[in-house]
Formats: C-alpha cells, sequence, structure tokens
C-alpha cells in the first residue's frame, strides 16, 4: 500500500480552560494566582483520532458546530500541536484554513500577495511568477493597490483563496470555503479544486455543504464531539448524517481507528 499523504495517529488535543469566573483584569488573575490558586478545567476538542488519505484523494470531514472539524484541519496545517498523538503530512501544503489570515490591513492587496507567500514557504520570485494569475483570479483588479483593510470580506477571501490556489502544492486544505463569493466565483472556485483533483492533489475539506462533499469528496469523515463517528465513502457517510439529523431515524454510531484509503 502507498504511503498516504495525510497521516493521523490517536491524535488527542486538549485545551486548558480557566475555571474561575469573575476574572477581568491581569491584576485580579495575579492575585488570585498567588492567593488561593487557580482552577482549570480540559476541554478535548479532538480523542483519539486516527485515520489516513491516501495521495489523490479528496477526504471530506463533516459534523456539527464543536465537533473538532477546524481543529483537526489546524493540526494538518501546522498550526495547532497535538496534545498527545502524531499528525504527519507527507508534502507540499497549500492551506486555505480561515481566510485573511496572515493579511496585514495596512498593506495594500500587493503588498499582501508576497507577505502571504512567505508565510507559506513560496519566494518573492514564485509569487511575482504568478502576481498577474493572482490578480486575474481573484478578479481584484484596481482595488490591488488598495490597503487590504478596505477590501470586503468577500474580497478578502477571494485574494486568499488565490493567493493559496494559485501556487504548486501536494495537499490542500479548505475550510469553509465552497460558499464563498457570489455564484460565479463559487463556480470557479470549485472549478479551480476540480483542477486540483484531476493533477493528482490530496485534499482535505472542511465544510457544512453536504451536496459539494458529495461531489467532490471520494472519502467523507463524520466527527462527533471530538471522535469519528463514522468514515467511508463519501455518499454513504453523508447519507448517514442526513439521517442522523432525523432523531427517529438515526444510525448507531461507529468510532474507533479508521484508516481511509482509496481501491
Amino acid at each position: 500500500m502507498a504511503t498516504p499523504a495525510i497521516e493521523f495517529r490517536d491524535v488527542s488535543l486538549r485545551y486548558r480552560l480557566l475555571a474561575e469566573r469573575g476574572i477581568v483584569t491581569l491584576k485580579e488573575w495575579v492575585i488570585r494566582r498567588l492567593t488561593t490558586g487557580m482552577t482549570y478545567q480540559e476541554l478535548s476538542a479532538l480523542a483519539d483520532v486516527s485515520f489516513a488519505v491516501e495521495s489523490g484523494r479528496t477526504l471530506g470531514i463533516i459534523g456539527h458546530n464543536g465537533a473538532g472539524k477546524s481543529t483537526l484541519l489546524r493540526i494538518a496545517g501546522g498550526i495547532l500541536a497535538p496534545t498527545a498523538g502524531e499528525a504527519i503530512i507527507r508534502g507540499r501544503i497549500a492551506p486555505i484554513i480561515e481566510l485573511g489570515l496572515g493579511f496585514e490591513g495596512e498593506l495594500s492587496g500587493r503588498e499582501n500577495i508576497f507577505f502571504n507567500g512567505a508565510l507559506l514557504g513560496r519566494s518573492r520570485n514564485e509569487m511575482q511568477e504568478r502576481f498577474d494569475e493572482i490578480v486575474d483570479f481573484s478578479e481584484l483588479g484596481e482595488f490591488i493597490e488598495q490597503p487590504i483593510r478596505t477590501y470586503s470580506t468577500g474580497m478578502v477571501a477571494r485574494l486568499a483563496f488565490a493567493i493559496a490556489t494559485t501556487v504548486d502544492a501536494h495537499i490542500l486544505l479548505l475550510d469553509e470555503v465552497l460558499s464563498v463569493g457570489d455564484e460565479q466565483f463559487r463556480r470557479k472556485s470549485k472549478e479551480r479544486i476540480d483542477s486540483f483533483r484531476r493533477a493528482g492533489v490530496t485534499i482535505l475539506v472542511v465544510s457544512h455543504d453536504l451536496d459539494a462533499v458529495e461531489k467532490m469528496c471520494d472519502d467523507a469523515m463524520w466527527l462527533e464531539h471530538g471522535v469519528i463517528r463514522r468514515s467511508g465513502l463519501a455518499k454513504e457517510v453523508v447519507k448517514a448524517y442526513r439521517t442522523s439529523m432525523d432523531p427517529g431515524q438515526a444510525e448507531p454510531g461507529v468510532g474507533g481507528t479508521v484508516r481511509l484509503a482509496g481501491p
């Protein structure tokens, strides 16, 4: 079996949250810390999640808000480190995890292209070569010389998507970007993602758009409260998830370690 492009081995992530209430200033925090002590509680965002995605496959992550989907994607992107377990990513990543993350509001769109490219590990020469393509795809035109702070949310999203998907990558990480922009731009975005799939790029996508997950993903994984509820072919997992929304027809959960792999 080929070495997977993405591999999670018993990955867990726990947040340590302050249980104290009523602390609103640093002074109050220091006093409480030095006198009575602080009480913390742990929140489990992911618990012993294991799966693997072969190169060239597209995996959709679905589940309710707070299920751990975006946390999983941030671990894959190297933004968060797991509390336990190991996340292995083999290949160059193009992450679109939080649109607009890594942009500087006072810089122009042009300057942010190079700035954001540097954060993604791309050289200035590489970004210069792709500059016209990025501007053309983002449809910013004359606005490219204006400060990012003057952009609408949709304009920022288009620029972020254009930067991340114009550079060469082996793995594409997408978080809720399938509904960005107007209908025309959403169509362009999906066409670009399809071109990545045809080129054999591995894609990990988080989305609430179940129809899109069915159409563009080979496999799907349903997360619930930080654990894998079900995984397998996209259509089957999406069908089970939809069924669960009707309490009278919910299927029993399927947990444990899961390895997603192509034929």
